[in-house]
């Protein structure tokens, strides 16, 4: 016997509501029984059918079924005193558990419910299997924002990170300003107070962009963290009543795409430049732009038996002790070269060479040449000859032959190498204010031009080569002589 079948109502399909039985042993609900009585009659003196077995009976045969009435009631009792998920798994029409999922009405239903006209055609899925596959879902909704709350969090660090940093850039740049406009107070008051607006309106466009971003990571994560706190109460406490929201939530979290704020360059818009109001204005600013340029390399020894000694960090140079001599010239200054690690055949770079307390020293640019060049250079000669001026000591140390270079002699001679129509070089003399104890280099392939800055005396400018003709690549080139104070390359912005 099939007990659901038993009871229910073979016209509504519901649950038997007050059952009325016939002689031939079927039962209705009193008021789907009494409705059909008053269809036209299918017989004669009043006889109605059967609506299951079309047996004829008269309506004063009906009478009511309490043992299906009693076997209802206790039903129902039973099931109102039975709770699953804290007692809401009931249905409250049918007393049946509710064990099917509607997908149509979102919403759980017995299974007698879904024999009935209400849910018929509808789309139903064993609860267990609708509550497996939610929580699955909130699981991975769970991760993924989970995943995104961490990501955000290290946002927002290194947003804070970065404020930090702007804040010291540009305590930083403001420093420099300062300093740089102190030499020159009197005239150039008005362009500071300029230049300081400028870096003022960066900052304040850097700060406020960070505030955006901060405050846009900010909301996302609020937003997250009560989706986040929503995912796992319901995880844990997830009821038939709820699945719908829920289903609609997990919606909400799969569809959310966390969005990462366009962060401000660290990129200061202009570079300070000093007011081109005089000469030294002039030189101050230019070394101020092509510092811009500084790049980083390292030493390096260009002969296998090299008259120096070079750093582990290959950022000092110093002539050997084998080649110590006082007031004698060494027979070959080629054991002294040190050139750059990179060479550079197009573009600007800047470096800069602490020379502080050196007696003599040679620096700039060497290029390679082609072989006439290289042949044109050994026929040249470079052999000691007592008999020689210092000019032939020099011979090499000219643009025709690959050098762009200025150097200090007997502590305070400082001179310029150009080309001449004889086979030496012209030695130019040059005058220094103040004695550079760190020189800067600057080299324009493009533009073929060497310039050399005395960064001690306000960056002024102690010489320039133009019209340079670079047959090859260009090197940084570096000879410390036969003084033993080290000559030593400078760190980018230091």
């Amino acid at each position: 016997m099939n007990i659901q079948e038993e009871l229910t109502c073979p016209l509504c399909l519901d649950l038997l509501t007050e059952p009325l039985s016939l002689d031939c042993g079927h039962s209705f609900c009193q008021a789907c029984i009494t409705a059909n009585n008053k269809e036209p009659m299918f017989a004669l003196g009043g006889e109605h059918q059967c609506p299951v077995c079309q047996s004829r009976y008269q309506p004063y045969n009906l009478r009511p079924n309490w043992k299906l009435a009693n076997i209802l009631k206790k039903l129902s009792e039973v099931n109102a005193n039975s709770h699953q998920w804290q007692g809401g798994n009931v249905c409250e029409h049918r007393g049946e558990n509710r064990l099917i999922f509607c997908k149509e009405d979102g919403k759980a239903i017995c299974k007698l419910c879904v024999l009935s006209l209400e849910h018929q055609g509808h789309q139903t899925f064993p609860i267990e299997e609708v509550v497996k596959e939610c929580q699955e879902k909130l699981q991975e909704a769970l991760k993924k924002l989970t995943d995104e709350e961490q990501e955000a969090e290290k946002l927002e660090a290194n947003i804070s990170e970065e404020r930090a940093t702007w804040k010291n850039h540009m305590e930083t740049e403001r420093q420099r300003i300062l300093e740089g406009f102190d030499e020159m107070r009197g005239i150039l008051d008005r362009e500071e107070r300029k230049e300081l607006q400028k870096l003022e309106e960066d900052e304040v466009n850097v700060r406020e962009n960070l505030a955006a971003a901060e405050d846009q990571v900010a909301q996302q994560r609020q937003y997250m963290s009560e989706l986040i706190l929503y995912l796992q109460h319901q995880i844990w406490e997830l009821s038939p009543d709820t699945l719908q929201d829920v289903i609609n939530v997990i919606r909400r979290s799969e569809s959310w795409t966390w969005k990462k704020p366009k962060i401000v360059s660290t990129k200061l818009k202009s570079a300070f430049q000093a007011p081109d109001l005089s000469r030294i204005l002039q030189e101050f600013k230019e070394l101020t732009e092509v510092q811009s340029y500084w790049v980083d390399f390292m030493l390096n020894p260009v002969n296998a038996l090299s008259g120096v000694v070079v750093s582990e960090d290959h950022r000092q140079v110093t002539a050997g002790n084998s080649f110590m001599f006082r007031n004698v010239y060494p027979c070959n200054f080629s054991a002294f070269d040190v050139l750059g690690c990179q060479n550079f055949s197009s573009g600007k770079y800047y470096w800069e060479v602490d020379v502080s307390r050196k007696t003599a020293w040679i620096l700039g640019v060497y290029s390679d040449l082609n072989r006439s060049d290289l042949n044109r250079k050994r026929s040249s000669g470079f052999v000691f000859n007592p008999h020689v001026n210092y000019q032939t000591v020099y011979s090499r140390f000219r643009p025709d032959n690959g050098y762009w270079v200025v150097g200090l002699q007997n502590v305070s001679e400082y001179n310029a190498f150009e080309d001449s129509s004889t086979s030496d070089p012209k030695v130019l003399t040059l005058s220094m204010a103040v004695p550079p104890c760190r020189v800067g280099v600057f080299l324009d392939y493009e533009a073929g031009t060497v310039s050399f800055f005395n960064v001690t005396n306000h960056r002024s400018l102690i010489y320039k080569f133009s019209k340079c003709r670079f047959s090859q690549a260009a090197y940084p080139y570096f000879n410390p002589w036969n003084c033993p104070t080290p000559m030593t390359l400078c760190q980018p912005n230091s």
